[in-house]
């Protein structure tokens, strides 16, 4: 659904950026990953070696600021990565958010991930399923304007409420 300007936050190997690039949309990825930064280049899309809560290019004017694979559990605060994603969006703007079943609720856990034989020191995520997205992204300012299921994956498509970001 992205027709203008994208951001991908977390955007990994950068499969999407380089899809919606690829498409002729602009797009570009941030990721903390100077190795996702990397493989997201290589797919011949623009990425940042960039942690969203820091400085953002084009902060306030981005058409749709995606948030796939579960990347709503950057920083296992969903609110504030929420209220974010909500400030780098230009008027009109969608945030795009895949989120697990329904009926998962909200979880907190400490993560750790394999990069190749490597396996991360544990960090916090929070995992968002999409019974709970309604009062999160109204707790960041934003409002529902869409939840669907699409090859099994859940995505809701949310935009700020009025007096919101």
């Amino acid at each position: 659904p992205c027709g203008g300007p994208t951001l991908d936050i977390g955007c990994g190997p950068g499969r999407l950026t380089a899809a919606l690039g690829a498409r002729g949309v602009p797009a570009m990825g941030i990721d903390v990953s100077g190795v996702a930064v990397l493989s997201t280049r290589a797919r011949g899309a623009a990425a940042l070696r960039r942690d969203v809560f820091d400085h953002v290019p084009a902060a306030g004017r981005w058409r749709h600021v995606l948030l796939a694979d579960g990347n709503i559990g950057i920083g296992a605060d969903p609110v504030r990565l929420l209220r974010r994603a909500g400030e780098l969006l230009g008027p009109g703007g969608t945030v795009l958010v895949e989120l697990i079943r329904p009926g998962f609720g909200v979880r907190h856990e400490e993560i750790r991930l394999r990069v190749g034989d490597q396996i991360t020191p544990a960090f916090a995520w929070t995992w968002v399923g999409a019974d709970a997205i309604g009062i999160l992204a109204e707790a960041a300012g934003l409002g529902v304007l869409a939840l669907a299921s699409r090859a099994g994956r859940w995505v809701a498509t949310l935009t700020a409420a009025a007096g919101g970001p």
